[in-house]
């Protein structure tokens, strides 16, 4: 079995400055880029940004950032977490992503997802009421550029191909492409029914209870007489020196932000209780490098995963403490986390 890839994740949350303002988008942008740099200097296998068109983000288009990364950086993996297919344009998408392969010299990789905020659909003129016919669709004619043969195809919601080339290809292999799927057991079969590794968004509950959704992949990869792929997972994390002060950091940011989104989605305001037990028993991976690995290691044998990815930045945590947590997690979470699995 390979060894599992340890990854990280952040969709660059507007942080605070010292004296308690937030700091201007542009400048969390540069700080992404710094976390990037230092990600790959500590050795961590993947970095994926999310799209968000909303204040609270700072990244709205991340193969630019990437591709800024790209050139500062010479192993770590680059992809999106996740570009959201619905409200984009396919050939785009994978003109974007080549592009970001061919500057990285092939660590390009792309999450396509429908999102979990809706900002987009009506800023780039797209109709809600069309969010599961613009996915299934756009997923299908991006599937087919994959392949990077001359695609003719023919849809109902954009003009159809003919015989039509897409540039730039891949200079070598095809550009590794994962579904990301929050809990649909019609998106599970859905990415197995394309053959795209899948990528399991657990943001609250314990990750054993996604042992379902990773059996339907396998059976339905298997049933429809397709080769093994990857699974991967998307958790939230921090990494501090003890426990203690893990916690102590994490939680003002993560109930500001967890609160902020629950006031738009009907959620109470989260207690120090439910903080503690995700941390305990849900998807919270936090603590010293000693118990995120545990945790960690637990997740991946529950899960049969081949990738997990860690969401390092949370609300208005300062960048100081995320590239601690990001130095904790290369230099000593990930050599624990492999001889635990061993």
């Amino acid at each position: 079995m390979p060894a599992l890839e340890l990854g990280l994740d952040t969709f660059g949350d507007i942080t605070a400055e010292p004296d308690g303002g937030a700091l201007s988008h542009a400048q969390v942008i540069r700080n992404v880029v710094d976390e990037a740099i230092l990600a790959d200097d500590v050795g961590i296998d993947f970095i994926g940004l999310g799209e968000h068109h909303r204040a609270d983000f700072a990244i709205s288009s991340p193969e630019v950032v990437l591709a800024a990364v790209a050139a500062r950086t010479k192993r770590i993996h680059l992809g999106s977490a996740v570009t959201v297919l619905s409200s984009d344009d396919p050939i785009r998408v994978f003109q974007r992503f080549s592009t970001l392969d061919a500057i990285s010299n092939g660590r390009a990789e792309v999450i396509l997802g429908r999102g979990s905020f809706i900002e987009s659909f009506p800023l780039f003129g797209f109709d809600l009421n069309q969010y599961e016919e613009l996915f299934e669709e756009k997923l299908g004619l991006f599937a087919a550029l994959v392949t990077q043969e001359s695609v003719t195809w023919q849809g109902k919601l954009r003009p159809p191909l003919g015989n039509q080339r897409v540039f730039p290809p891949i200079e070598h292999g095809k550009l590794k492409t994962w579904i990301g799927v929050g809990g649909s057991p019609e998106s599970v079969v859905r990415a197995a029914h394309y053959d795209f590794p899948l990528m399991l968004a657990i943001i609250g509950g314990a990750p054993a209870r996604f042992r379902p959704f990773a059996d339907l992949y396998l059976k339905a990869l298997e049933q429809l007489g397709k080769p093994a792929q990857p699974i991967g997972v998307h958790c939230h994390g921090y990494v501090a020196d003890t426990d203690e002060q893990a916690q102590a950091e994490l939680w003002p940011a993560y109930k500001q932000m967890r609160d902020r989104i629950g006031r738009e989605r009907g959620w109470p305001p989260m207690q120090r209780t439910d903080f503690e037990r995700e941390l305990g028993h849900g998807a919270l991976h936090v603590g010293s490098p000693e118990t995120v690995a545990r945790k960690i290691a637990a997740t991946a044998k529950a899960l049969g995963v081949a990738r997990f990815d860690m969401k390092y930045s949370a609300g208005a945590l300062s960048h100081d403490k995320m590239m601690r947590s990001i130095e904790l997690y290369g230099s000593k979470v990930i050599p624990l986390v492999r001889d635990m699995l061993a």
